[in-house]
């Protein structure tokens, strides 16, 4: 038995066709309730009862859940129908926008890998002593508390622990945190009158699950929001304080802690023999969750927010975001608007969002136009990173444009850049950064949008960031004879080589951390697959004779994935064997400078070394009367008649 979509018109007030939103989404469809969260919830509940159910609103969802768990069933799905789609001025031409909805919500999705975070409670206050004193003596008796004080007020209570210094570093999130300590003093508890301290001592180390940060100065770690477990508040606000107390006695259990991201170390083209070159996902991360460990990066997951920026700009793929992966999010895209073109409608819209944006859509359909019918949402945890392989990917789905609503804690960089360089592929009036924070100013800016017409014979790229935006880009650019012009920075592009500067050093090739410059071991010669390239800028920077100069652009034809000779020289052939090395314009440029003016090369006999192979300089060397190799003579071996003769001699 497959899935049942229980339809409801909310009171009369949206048109919904269920036969032909079955039709298009390919699952059974339920009678058009009215009241169903109400005075139908009986028929709701034998409907729920009978199997696999998707109910189609979004409002009432906690109504549904406390019916499925009286009822000892599994939750059902929702897909909200109304506020997305019924609710417009354009609500009687939303079928093929509420069938995609509907079968999108019926698409399984994966589970985001996650971790177990364990709090104990104990818990760092760091401020001046009246505020913080005061919120400890209320949090001793939940939590295991240490006052850190930062001027000179003296304890009076030893319900919890209390030190005086300073905050040299704090690393770490909740059930983790690291702190170094300079000028700490403790409390000494004995004798009369207020309470002494020891003596100041720097570098001491400490450890607790929650911090709380009242200083109100700097905070102690990047994007102190988004640190879980740190807590921050500026102690003169006395409502901020009292919600912190209230957030901190939340944070004692085991929590699940997503793993946002995975990181493929051997991709990694951050640097190589300590020539650093890609510094992309460093440079963006909001966190510093992200650090070099050598050749590569390495990202703490407890530290990561999840914004996934640093796979949106990782030129190689060796970021990849996990909540939900790329194929997951393509999967979406691909089913709303296949089953839109099902349904009978031609040129979608799509409009990616996060929690706030539905909030507005949400607005706009109660309160004022809603959407209109040809703009579908898609809604995803966190919209920054959000890149140009998937802006590209929607438009080779088939949607005539993709707009991404940012909202007030959006971070901006990546898709600024993301934004650039998904224009650049696909064109002009396509692809959009939408910032509108009021609902009917955003509904206006949608109705008043140009649609162009939208890819006439769409695809279904499939495969990594990289792969996923070169068929796209195939696909867009169809009659493309000559690469797209790129911005500086894009991860895509081919390298130019002086080729009268170039010395075949081959210093690039052992670099190249993509495999994009390759050697020829018959002759000297460097190669290049301009599809493999990352444009890192290894090979521009370890390149002695600065021969190399990036070219940011896309080349679309098959040769960009076959070798392409950038530089070539005859080889040398060694006077004494014959064999082939090295290059003999090299060669002979070192015979020029070196015979008769070098010490080791004075003579014709010791120049005429240079043009020998290896084996051949070796045995020449060897056979001469100073040569390097040279020990004493062999002792002659004693026989047993030297030994008489000898003995006869005396």
């Amino acid at each position: 038995m497959g899935t049942k979509i229980l339809l409801c018109d909310c009171a009369g007030t949206q048109e919904l066709d269920a036969e032909k939103i079955a039709s298009a989404c390919g699952a059974a469809c339920s009678r058009v309730h009215t009241a169903l969260c109400t005075t139908e919830l009986e028929s709701a509940a034998s409907l729920m009862q009978a199997g696999d159910t998707v109910i189609a609103c979004g409002q009432e969802q906690e109504v549904f859940s406390a019916l499925a768990e009286e009822m000892n069933i599994e939750t059902p799905g929702f897909v909200d129908l109304r506020d997305r789609a019924g609710w417009s001025e354009q609500g009687a031409n939303a079928v093929p926008k509420m069938a995609a909805l509907a079968a999108e919500a019926m698409l399984p999705q994966p589970i985001t890998p996650s971790v177990d975070v364990f709090s104990e409670g104990t818990c760092f206050l760091i401020g001046p002593g009246e505020p913080c004193f005061d919120l400890a003596e209320r949090l001793a008796t939940t939590l295991a508390v240490t006052v850190l004080v930062t001027d000179d007020a003296q304890p009076f209570s030893r319900a919890y622990d209390v030190v005086r210094g300073r905050v040299r570093s704090l690393t770490g999130a909740l059930g983790g945190f690291s702190l170094r300590l300079d000028a700490l003093q403790q409390v000494e508890p004995g004798g009369r009158g207020a309470f002494a301290w020891s003596a100041p001592r720097d570098g001491a180390k400490s450890a607790c699950d929650i911090v709380i940060d009242l200083t109100g100065g700097t905070p102690f770690v990047q994007a102190p929001a988004k640190r879980e477990g740190y807590l921050r508040a500026d102690p003169r606000d006395k409502v901020a304080v009292e919600r912190l107390a209230f957030e901190a006695v939340q944070l004692v259990g085991t929590f699940e802690k997503p793993l946002y991201v995975r990181m493929e170390e051997t991709l990694c083209a951050h640097s190589r023999a300590e020539q650093v070159a890609c510094t992309n996902c460093l440079d963006i991360c909001p966190t510093g969750a992200i650090t070099p460990a050598g050749e590569h990066v390495t990202i703490d997951p407890m530290i990561c927010a999840g914004c996934g920026e640093c796979a949106a700009v990782c030129p190689s793929t060796a970021i990849t975001y996990e909540d939900p992966p790329v194929s997951a999010l393509l999967s979406r895209m691909h089913i709303l608007a296949c089953t839109y073109r099902r349904a009978g409608g031609t040129a979608p819209r799509l409009l990616v969002h996060d929690a706030h944006g539905a909030e507005m859509i949400r607005l706009a359909a109660r309160f004022g136009r809603g959407l209109p019918a040809d703009v579908i949402p898609l809604e995803l945890n966190v919209i920054s990173g959000f890149g140009h392989a998937e802006m590209l990917a929607a438009l080779a789905h088939g949607f005539a444009r993709v707009d991404v609503l940012l909202a007030p804690a959006t971070e901006r960089d990546a898709l600024v850049r993301e934004l650039e360089l998904a224009q650049a592929i696909a064109g002009p009036g396509k692809t959009e950064l939408m910032d509108e924070a009021d609902p009917d100013a955003l509904v206006y800016l949608l109705y008043a949008q140009e649609v162009p017409p939208p890819l006439a014979d769409p695809v279904l790229p499939l495969g990594n960031r990289r792969q996923i935006a070169r068929l796209s880009a195939q696909a867009l650019n169809p009659q493309a004879e000559t690469p797209l012009p790129l911005p500086e920075n894009a991860p895509y592009g081919a390298v130019a080589v002086n080729t009268d500067a170039c010395t075949l050093c081959l210093s690039c090739v052992s670099l190249c951390p993509s495999g994009a410059l390759v050697d020829n071991p018959d002759k000297p010669q460097l190669n290049f697959q301009q599809d493999a390239c990352l444009q890192c800028g290894l090979c521009k920077g370890i390149c002695p004779e600065d021969a190399i100069t990036l070219v940011p652009q896309l080349d679309l034809c098959d040769a960009a994935l076959s070798q392409l000779v950038l530089n070539e020289e005859e080889p040398f052939a060694c006077v004494e064997c014959g064999a082939l090395f090295g290059v003999k314009s090299t060669v002979e440029r070192i015979m020029e400078k070196l015979s008769g003016t070098h010490p080791m090369f004075a003579t014709s006999d010791k120049a005429r070394m240079i043009q020998m192979c290896d084996n051949c300089r070796v045995n020449t060397q060897f056979q001469q009367q100073d040569n390097p190799f040279q020990s004493n003579p062999k002792p002659k071996v004693v026989t047993t008649e030297d030994y008489f003769s000898k003995r006869k001699d005396h």
